[in-house]
């Protein structure tokens, strides 16, 4: 006699729990971070977001304070990593325009990375790919520590400046600045002038800062090699 054939069909969530890994975890947390923001993160909105259960999540990540880490490793992740045969200035250069870009994209990762203690993998091999670059294009160790600095905090420093300077002018409103300005002409005539005929655009002025550095850091190295 042959078997009858059951008619029920497994529930969709347990398609969704099979497929659970850390990664879509941590890609999940990355898009509530940028759809509501850092702060709004937690494992609950995190399994909704999946449709699983909260408790699942466990199995893939510790706890909050591993998945914020996780976090900051992936973003490092999508840096542009230098190239070995590539020009030294133009591989640091085109490195720190990605990682510029990608924490523009996610605003709340530069402040969250700059507090976080733990170092991820991805953090790890983006570090020694830079300094790889600088030690062949024959920057000391000493040299090369100071350069991974320097560069480090251009990218997170002046773009966390950026991200707040562009929510300031959002909460301040035209109408407000008119009054400000108006203030600002006879008690402060030359940041009245800059504000009136400078233009501000954060690319250019991240690329500007960033040339000065480049060109500044050979400059020392040359020096240092002369001394040698």
């Amino acid at each position: 006699m042959p078997k009858r054939l059951s008619n029920s069909k497994p529930a969709p969530k347990l398609e969704v729990r099979e497929n659970l890994n850390r990664k879509r975890i941590v890609k999940a947390a990355v898009a509530i971070a940028d759809r509501d923001g850092i702060d709004s993160l937690s494992m609950r909105k995190l399994g909704l977001e999946l449709d699983v259960k909260a408790m699942s999540l466990y199995n893939y990540i510790a706890n909050k304070e591993e998945l914020l880490d996780a976090m900051c490793d992936f973003i490092v992740s999508l840096f542009e990593k230098p190239k070995k045969n590539a020009e030294w200035k133009e591989s640091v250069r085109r490195s720190s325009l990605s990682a510029h870009k990608v924490l523009w994209k996610h605003p709340w990762a530069c402040g969250l990375s700059m507090s976080r203690p733990n170092i991820g993998s991805e953090s790890i091999v983006y570090a020694e790919t830079m300094m790889g670059v600088f030690r062949r294009a024959g920057f000391s160790p000493q040299l090369t520590h100071h350069a991974m600095h320097a560069v480090d905090n251009h990218v997170y420093g002046s773009t966390l400046q950026e991200i707040g300077f562009k929510d300031g002018l959002q909460t301040f409103g035209p109408e407000i600045a008119a009054i400000y300005m108006q203030q600002m002409v006879d008690k402060f005539p030359y940041a009245s002038e800059i504000i009136r005929e400078a233009t501000h655009d954060h690319q250019i002025e991240f690329e500007f800062v960033l040339d000065l550095l480049l060109d500044g850091l050979e400059r020392v190295r040359d020096k240092s090699a002369v001394k040698l």
